[in-house]
């Protein structure tokens, strides 16, 4: 499939008994959502903000292994932590929430200094 391609992604999410707590569905997968302790939720399971970060560092890595394949580079592992704030005290936009900041770091074994930095610029520019 080349990346000109369309890709289409449904996921469901419903509310449950208890408050704060939804149910979300993709295909076959199941999984709870809990909303933060901070909004009078469970705060119990992963909340919104750590599953979308989760997201971004399962795409970080999957997409590095792609491009390593591309560049006929052995990458036997990869990880990313993504750490990211919100500061309600000083919102990006006052019509939504979003992160203030996000950072990304990448540990890449069986390559080298370089071959790791072009690789994450690649990513960059995916």
């Amino acid at each position: 499939m080349g990346q000109g391609e369309i890709r289409g992604y449904t996921v469901q999410a419903r509310s449950t008994d208890t408050f704060g707590r939804v149910l979300c569905n993709a295909r076959d997968h199941h999984f709870i959502v809990d909303g933060p302790v901070q909004n009078g939720c469970p705060g119990e399971a992963i909340t919104p903000a750590e599953l979308f970060l989760a997201g971004v560092a399962a795409c970080g890595v999957e997409l590095l292994q792609v491009i390593a394949r591309e560049q006929q580079l052995a990458l036997p592992a990869v990880s990313v932590e993504i750490a990211g704030t919100i500061d309600r005290g000083n919102p990006v936009r006052r019509d939504v929430t979003v992160f203030n900041a996000v950072h990304l770091r990448f540990h890449l074994n069986g390559v080298t200094q370089a071959q790791s930095a072009d690789l994450v610029e690649r990513f960059k520019g995916r």
